[in-house]
């Protein structure tokens, strides 16, 4: 017995080494292009080069200034708005598919939710363009139904109903998987209590599928806040959020404004990362 258990610590010991040995290329992959990078970034926040020239550089701390300038506080609540208020919509609409698709009686409901993702797999440019063609006056469908067009290109509705379009999908999965692991013993034992379907939806699934909503909303909430080829192709450039301004400083070249700006975001995203994993340990509704 004992030399069975012996075998098989062996064996998983060789395993984990294993794959640890596979990880490897991985890991110096993120050292390179996502760590280093970082490690730029945050060392251009503190100097003063035109470009990236190390012999004309020295320290500065002017390149903050950045953020008092009335183009980025605009940017950045422009920014939380947005990103807000899709969220919000996301949520309402995502549970809301999550939901009946949990309660529905379809036998492969992943082939559904892989229908759902489906337009993930796409060119996120390419999804926004068609939108962009979509939201003008004159465009394919008018052709075809001979209907007048949205022509709301520039505005408002159109970053709105793009970032809503784009991101949907990224909060429907996490908040399904949470309520498929939800014990329906549990939901059976609210009803023989006496409770409504309301009441037993809102006190009970709602609560236990909480962890799912939470992680899809930072799915949604990121990547529009960090965002610009969505306000930028459909907001017309009339719009500015602050993915814009840094994607306008580092084709200027303001490499030490843009590094500022870069590493706030890091950080908003970083401190949103930490929540979920305070709420989420096991990482449960994201897969």
């Amino acid at each position: 017995m004992q030399d069975r258990s012996a075998s098989r610590v062996k064996k998983q010991s060789f395993n984990n080494h294993h794959l640890d040995r596979m990880a490897k290329p991985y890991l110096y992959w993120l050292y390179i292009f996502a760590c280093l990078p970082v490690v730029v970034m945050f060392c251009l926040m503190f100097v003063d080069a035109e470009g990236i020239r190390f012999e004309s550089m020295s320290f500065t701390m002017y390149n903050f200034s950045i953020l008092g300038t009335e183009s980025v506080l605009i940017a950045f609540v422009n920014s939380f708005k947005y990103s807000i208020l899709t969220t919000l919509i996301c949520i309402f609409f995502g549970y809301l598919l999550a939901y009946s698709l949990y309660r529905s009686k379809i036998k492969n409901k992943y082939l559904v939710l892989l229908l759902l993702i489906l337009p993930m797999w796409t060119n996120i440019l390419l999804r926004i363009n068609a939108l962009a063609s979509i939201f003008k006056s004159e465009n394919i469908l008018s052709d075809i139904f001979g209907f007048k067009g949205l022509n709301i290109i520039g505005t408002d509705w159109a970053i709105l109903l793009g970032m809503v379009f784009t991101y949907l999908p990224f909060i429907v999965l996490p908040i399904y998987t949470s309520l498929e692991k939800i014990d329906p013993s549990l939901q059976e034992a609210a009803l023989d209590l006496g409770v409504t379907e309301f009441t037993k939806f809102w006190k009970v699934t709602v609560p236990l599928s909480s962890k799912g909503v939470v992680s899809g909303s930072m799915m949604v909430l990121l990547p529009c806040l960090s965002g610009f080829a969505i306000p930028k192709v459909l907001g017309a450039g009339n719009i500015l959020l602050i993915g814009n301004i840094i994607e306008q400083s580092f084709t200027n070249m303001s490499y030490n404004q843009g590094a500022v700006l870069a590493i706030i975001l890091l950080v908003i995203i970083l401190g949103s990362i930490l929540i979920v994993n305070k709420i989420d340990k096991e990482g449960e509704t994201l897969i």
